[in-house]
């Protein structure tokens, strides 16, 4: 079949109207190595599945109907049979150029250690008006050739519910903590300049959860910066602590710049994190964040 004359779209629908009834379904009739972007309109519903989007699929956007009732749901954790952090996941992502919108990807397995509801490792990921829902480790932007871009989300999680390798840019959304724990732990190499970046952000709390650090270096060049974050009361003083007593924050790059509310204190921080100023800050665009190997700037 030639390129031009493939479907650009299909429609997941759990009562049979649409062309399939589950999305992965939808993901493995988009042609392998699409040059047009292929669009999967999702309906409202909770689809019970482990999705994976292969390497192969490139180009794939899910566009859910609502976030709030079109809703991906596993339930895989690390130490259930046959299960790791690493494949946990209630979606994987490896094609490039994935694009979801409106719609929740949950990991349902409750608070019993470590359940990926997102694993993503394509180059040039999006995802806009989305939510993502777990407990320890929900969202795992993983390696380091990965370069990924959340507008508008919902993120929540207990412990490092935001981890991993990717240079990721975390705009306008909204960061939950639901324990007294970690919301980062990034695990950046030596050789990326940038690692996850939060513009414009909101950090909350479930009610009684008053001791939140921002992060902690998994890997010995973790890099997280908050830019213009409001912070509520949750987040601790001293903003950041080290890895299990190692010295991975002898080398990992912390730092923040104009954060606000509450938990927004820059005098109290620990002193290995930093304070970006007006002309480092001026650095952080997505043209310079999203530079790479090759140029990306991912459509608002």
């Amino acid at each position: 079949m030639a390129q031009n004359t493939a479907p650009d779209s299909f429609t997941v629908s759990k009562d049979g109207k649409g062309d399939f009834e589950t999305i992965q379904a939808a993901i493995n009739a988009v042609r392998d190595f699409s040059l047009q972007v292929v669009t999967i309109r999702i309906k409202k519903g909770v689809y019970k599945e482990k999705i994976v989007v292969p390497s192969w699929k490139t180009k794939v956007f899910l566009l859910g109907e609502d976030p709030q009732f079109t809703v991906i749901s596993n339930g895989d954790y690390s130490g259930k049979a046959g299960f790791n952090t690493y494949n946990s996941y209630t979606m994987l992502v490896q094609g490039n150029d994935f694009r979801a919108e409106n719609l929740t990807i949950e990991n349902d397995a409750g608070p019993v250690g470590q359940a990926v509801a997102l694993h993503a490792e394509g180059d040039r990921l999006m995802f806009k008006n989305c939510r993502f829902l777990g407990n320890q480790d929900t969202l795992f932007p993983a390696v380091d050739t990965s370069r990924q871009y959340y507008l508008d989300c919902y993120i929540e999680g207990t412990t490092d519910f935001i981890f991993g390798a990717a240079t990721v840019v975390f705009e306008r959304c909204h960061i939950h903590s639901k324990k007294n724990s970690y919301i980062t732990a990034a695990s950046t190499t030596a050789a990326q300049r940038f690692g996850f970046v939060f513009k414009d952000c909101k950090l909350t709390a479930a009610p009684g959860i008053e001791k939140v650090y921002l992060g902690r270096p998994w890997r010995p060049y973790a890099n997280t910066v908050f830019i213009n974050t409001d912070m509520d009361a949750h987040i601790l003083p001293a903003g950041w602590r080290a890895w299990n007593e190692n010295d991975n924050h002898k080398t990992s790059f912390y730092a923040e710049y104009a954060s606000k509310g509450p938990g927004g204190l820059k005098e109290a921080r620990i002193p290995w994190s930093n304070q970006l100023s007006k002309k480092e800050v001026k650095a952080y665009t997505l043209m310079n964040i999203f530079s790479g190997t090759s140029l990306w700037k991912p459509e608002q």
